[in-house]
């Protein structure tokens, strides 16, 4: 008998009725799939775990998504895009198929693979001459940019090459130098 948690049944229920049968479905072939899958609700959606977090189903206003967190890529590949907008029982894939792609998620849990993330390279921070010239002549505050973290670098970088006026572009410069030289991040009150 499957482990089935009454707030994922009282979710479905207060799921538009659209979304009913498409999450009834996905919830039994999971299931069926992994028979010791348990049901938790995850950020108010229903999540199934198995070794950790294993698969999630949601149900939105004009559509329902189900996903695979951490090995959607591997899972699902160049499906993982269509498992994120269900409209009706007929966007499905087949029992067959979805219990495969089920199938080689419990066999990915049981090898322990560990969540996909993508190498995204960023691109290199470029500091304009014009800061760095106002940098270059307040040795403090320059100290104190060169010591901090790319982010940190960055959200300065950005709010003084947002200014759309050259005024705006001075008053910021002006601004950042005080703060760097007193050795404050550009978003410190939050930290």
């Amino acid at each position: 008998m499957p482990k089935q948690n009454p707030r994922v049944d009282a979710y479905i229920a207060k799921s538009a009725d659209f979304a009913k049968p498409i999450l009834h479905r996905i919830r039994k072939l999971v299931h069926k799939a992994c028979p010791q899958v348990e049901e938790d609700i995850k950020w108010s959606s229903p999540f199934f775990m198995y070794k950790g977090m294993f698969a999630a189903m949601m149900a939105f206003k004009a559509h329902c998504a189900f996903i695979f967190p951490g090995n959607g890529k591997l899972i699902l590949g160049q499906d993982e895009a269509k498992f994120r907008r269900f409209t009706s029982l007929a966007d499905l894939p087949s029992d067959n198929v979805l219990l495969d792609y089920l199938r080689k998620a419990v066999e990915l849990k049981d090898a322990g693979a560990k969540p996909v993330r993508s190498k995204e390279v960023k691109k290199a921070l470029v500091v304009p001459d014009y800061f760095l010239v106002a940098l270059k002549k307040n040795k403090k505050a320059l100290a104190v940019f060169e010591g901090f973290p790319p982010s940190h670098k960055r959200e300065y970088v950005d709010w003084i090459t947002e200014a759309k006026r050259e005024e705006t572009r001075a008053r910021r410069i002006q601004s950042a130098l005080e703060m760097l030289a007193k050795g404050k991040s550009r978003n410190w009150k939050y930290e």
